[in-house]
C-alpha cells in the first residue's frame, strides 16, 4: 500500500462520534507526512460537520454518501456502530480497499466471509487490539494449542445505561451498592447483547478459540470508576493473565482511551516499515 512513499495513505473516516473524532484529530496533527484525511461521513450530517470545521478551516472533509467516501480513500477507519460495521465492511472490501475496525462486535460472527473478501479483491482488514493487553501472547499461543480463554469484563453501571438486556432483565443499575454479574455465557452471546460495551470479546474471540468457544463475565461494579477487563488464557505454552484498568474516554464513558489509542498505534503499523509485535 505504502510503496510508493512519494504517496501519502489517503484515509477516510465513518462514524464521527467520540472515537472518530479522536482518529481524525490525531491523523491531521500526528501523521500528515504519511497520510492524508480525505473525507468524513456520518448518518448524522451536523456531527460530521462540526469535525471537520475543527479539524480543516479551509476544506470541507465532510462526503454525503458512503460509497463517495470509499471511493475517495484508500483506507477507511470504521467508527460508527457494531450494528453496521458488517455492512460497511462489505462495501469497503468489495471495492478493493482496505479498511480499520473499531466496531468488532458487528463483524465477529462473519470472519470467513471477510477472509473470502479479502482474498477476492486483494484487500486488507485490520483489527486493533482495543482496550486489552495479552492480545500478542493468544495470537502466538494459537499457533500450538488454547484449551480455555475467560474474559472479565468490569464497569461502572453508568456505562450500561440504555443497554436492552438489562432492562428486559429488570435490573435497576442506580440501585446497586455492590457488584453484580450481569452475564456470563459465550463471546457469541455477550456481543449481540452488549454491543456498544464488549468489542473487547469479540477481538478476543476472533484473535483465539472464537465466538463460543470463549467465555465472557460482566459486571458492574460501583465501587470502579474504570473500565477493567481480565483475561485468563490455558494453552500448551502455559498459562497467561492479563489485566487492563482502563480510563474512560473523555467523551464517551461506553469506551476506553486505550481504544483509541490502539487504533492510531494500528495506524502507525501500517504506515511505517517497522513492525513490532506478535
Amino acid at each position: 500500500m505504502m510503496s510508493d512513499k512519494s504517496k501519502k495513505l489517503k484515509v477516510g473516516i465513518v462514524g464521527c462520534g467520540a472515537i472518530g473524532s479522536s482518529l481524525a484529530k490525531v491523523i491531521v496533527k500526528e501523521f500528515s507526512k504519511l497520510a492524508k484525511l480525505v473525507a468524513l461521513y456520518d448518518i448524522d450530517i451536523e456531527k460530521a460537520q462540526r469535525l471537520s470545521r475543527t479539524i480543516s478551516k479551509k476544506k470541507n472533509l465532510v462526503v454525503v454518501s458512503q460509497e463517495q467516501l470509499i471511493n475517495r480513500s484508500s483506507l477507511i477507519i470504521e467508527s460508527a456502530s457494531s450494528t453496521c460495521s458488517w455492512d460497511i465492511a462489505k462495501a469497503v472490501l468489495s471495492k478493493g480497499r482496505d479498511i480499520m475496525i473499531m466496531s468488532v462486535g458487528g463483524i465477529a460472527g462473519h470472519f470467513k466471509q471477510l477472509s473470502v473478501l479479502t482474498e477476492t479483491h486483494n484487500s486488507q482488514v485490520y483489527i486493533p487490539s482495543g482496550a486489552i493487553s495479552g492480545i500478542d501472547a493468544l495470537k502466538a499461543a494459537k499457533m500450538g494449542k488454547i484449551k480455555k480463554v475467560i474474559l472479565t469484563t468490569r464497569k461502572n453501571p453508568i456505562s450500561f445505561k440504555g443497554v436492552k438486556f438489562i432492562e428486559d432483565k429488570g435490573i435497576r443499575l442506580k440501585n446497586l451498592k455492590k457488584d453484580k454479574v450481569l452475564f456470563s455465557g459465550t463471546a457469541a452471546k455477550a456481543v449481540k447483547y452488549f454491543p456498544q460495551n464488549i468489542n473487547v470479546a469479540a477481538v478476543l474471540s476472533i484473535a483465539g478459540r472464537g465466538p463460543n468457544k470463549t467465555t465472557v463475565r460482566i459486571i458492574a461494579s460501583p465501587s470502579t470508576t474504570k473500565n477493567i477487563h481480565e483475561i485468563q488464557i490455558e494453552s500448551s505454552a502455559g498459562r497467561i493473565f492479563t489485566r487492563t484498568e482502563n480510563i474512560l474516554h473523555p467523551e464517551n464513558p461506553k469506551t476506553s482511551y486505550l481504544a483509541v489509542l490502539s487504533a492510531v498505534a494500528t495506524l502507525k503499523q501500517i504506515l511505517e516499515p517497522i513492525k513490532i509485535g506478535t
